[in-house]
């Protein structure tokens, strides 16, 4: 039975503007040193997934707080460079294994959290640095980064995203299984009830 075509992926903020963008791979300031989108590139998700984020900016502003996303949807070419330039299994997908990685289909993003002023929360690590610190659950002695932390995977899980265990920034929409043609391949299908999604 032929897959249904996916829905035309949305820009981020057409859909809530006052979500901030800051596109780290959009620039040489990421873990890989290299520049992996073009300029211009835009946060791009699927519709269902922008309302869920709209959900979670609604959440936060009673807070006084708001949604940067640092990634979206991830063009495949851009993973391979990824995983070219930083290779770490544990937490970058491999684009020739599997079904690659959950951004290239429009259902991750990568998110922190802003104050009203538009600075940046204090969180656990900044984007991408790959270490026991960036562990979904915190495991430190702040309690204003613990603080931020809840709150960002409080307003994220009540609009239907769940957080990855090695990133605390990354988050998927809880209906990814919708969109990754996994099933066409019974082997691949197997494979990914027994794999937790990478970046």
């Amino acid at each position: 039975m032929p897959r249904p075509a996916l829905p035309e992926f949305v820009d981020v903020t057409k859909v809530d503007p006052t979500i901030i963008i800051d596109l780290k791979y959009a620039s040489e300031h990421n873990v890989t040193g290299h520049q992996l989108y073009p300029n211009g590139a835009r946060a791009l998700v699927l519709p269902s997934v922008a309302q869920q984020l709209a959900g979670a900016q609604a959440y936060l502003k009673q807070f006084r707080y708001r949604l940067k996303i640092w990634d979206a949807y991830r063009p495949k070419e851009a993973q391979e460079l990824l995983w070219k330039y930083a290779q770490k299994d544990q937490y970058v997908a491999n684009p020739e294994r599997g079904f690659g990685s959950m951004h290239s289909y429009g259902v991750s993003i990568d998110a922190t959290l802003v104050d009203d002023w538009s600075q940046d929360a204090a969180m656990p690590t900044k984007f991408d640095q790959f270490t026991p610190q960036a562990m979904m659950r915190y495991t430190g002695r702040d309690p204003l980064v613990r603080q931020h932390l809840n709150l960002l995977q409080k307003a994220m899980a009540y609009n239907n995203f769940y957080g990855l265990r090695v990133e605390w920034w990354h988050f998927t929409t809880a209906d990814w299984k919708k969109y990754i043609p996994y099933w066409e391949d019974p082997q691949l299908s197997q494979a990914s009830e027994k794999q937790s999604p990478k970046s």
